[in-house]
């Protein structure tokens, strides 16, 4: 192939920088062990904008700035040179007034925000001066919070307080309701090979990026192939007795309508003393109901996706072996 394979990643938190760690091995020609050329592909990430807890919840009430947790966490996975840069990043200040819990990463950004008068901005220089492999846009320019309807009725507000509801969550929705999309990030939608959502929170992750006025539309007329990445485990409250077949409803719902060619799923089994120490905190793996999704006309695919460890993560190799291959799949239907 003499074009790049064109790779469109949304969504938010460490399921999303997973994604990204492991595509990135892939924005240079390589070859496997087989002696074959790999995959190029060119990488954008659109990354959720609600986050108000921890130091980038201090610093939007502070600075009135986008939280840049998230971009702070893509740029780290995107980075060539990911040793340094994460520790650099991902270090936080253990003591100074106003400066302990902060990241350094999370008051780069913020600076340069005021240094450029633009977050996006901010979040293009970053890229050019650490290197990144790749593209990262917020969803939304617009500073936005998080309101969930739970299903006793209750509005809880803010991304915080929503994960720790520990109810079941009836509804998504932004404050303000109509924000609009970067303009950058609706031409990479557009020109796309594939689309990927999550893996990450069903509804602080994912879901909000399909919030912004324009996202879901642009999804759909995309000439890419859609693919939803499930969570492996469920999430106190947030996805409790959530099966894969509901996390996709989830998704089509807020999203108005079709939006999934296929859903990719893990079918590695967890260790018993994994599931004993995560049922302590009200997680289980999320169960793979495979017929139930291909009922709705989604393909499902399904692979080892774990990595082996004392938590269960997505493997990052694995998933963006799978992602590679999709986008590989959609490029050779569409030429």
């Amino acid at each position: 192939m003499t074009e790049p394979l064109r790779v469109v990643s949304i969504g938010g938190g460490h399921g999303l920088s997973a994604l990204l760690n492991g595509l990135k091995k892939y924005t240079h020609p390589s070859r496997n062990r087989k002696g074959e050329d790999e995959p190029v592909i060119d990488i954008t990430a659109i990354v959720t904008v609600t986050d108000d807890g921890g130091s980038s919840g201090r610093l939007r009430r502070e600075f009135d700035v986008l939280p840049p947790g998230d971009i702070r966490n893509c740029m780290v996975a995107l980075s060539e040179d990911d040793a340094l840069l994460s520790q650099l990043f991902q270090y936080r200040f253990k003591a100074g007034l106003g400066l302990k819990g902060h990241s350094f990463g999370n008051l780069f950004l913020t600076a340069l925000t005021d240094i450029t008068g633009d977050f996006p901005d901010a979040v293009r220089s970053s890229a050019e001066v650490l290197k990144i492999a790749g593209r990262i846009f917020p969803s939304t320019a617009s500073n936005v919070s998080l309101e969930a309807v739970l299903d006793n009725g209750t509005v809880v507000v803010g991304e915080t307080r929503i994960s720790r509801a520990r109810r079941r969550i009836r509804r998504i929705r932004l404050q303000p309701g109509r924000v609009r999309p970067l303009r950058e990030t609706l031409d990479a939608i557009a020109r796309a090979d594939l689309i990927t959502l999550g893996p990450g929170s069903l509804f602080t992750s994912v879901i909000p990026n399909l919030l912004v006025a324009g996202i879901p539309k642009a999804i759909r007329q995309s000439r890419a192939l859609k693919a939803y990445f499930v969570n492996l485990m469920s999430q106190p409250g947030e996805t409790t007795n959530f099966a894969a077949s509901d996390h996709v409803r989830a998704v089509l719902d807020h999203a108005g309508g079709k939006l999934l060619d296929c859903v990719v799923m893990n079918n590695s089994r967890i260790s018993p003393a994994l599931r004993r120490r995560y049922a302590e905190q009200d997680s289980a793996p999320v169960e793979c109901d495979t017929a139930a999704i291909e009922k709705m006309g989604i393909e499902v695919l399904q692979s080892d996706l774990v990595l082996k460890g004392v938590k269960v993560r997505h493997n990052s190799a694995a998933i963006a072996r799978i992602a590679v291959g999709l986008a590989a799949r959609a490029a050779a239907a569409t030429n």
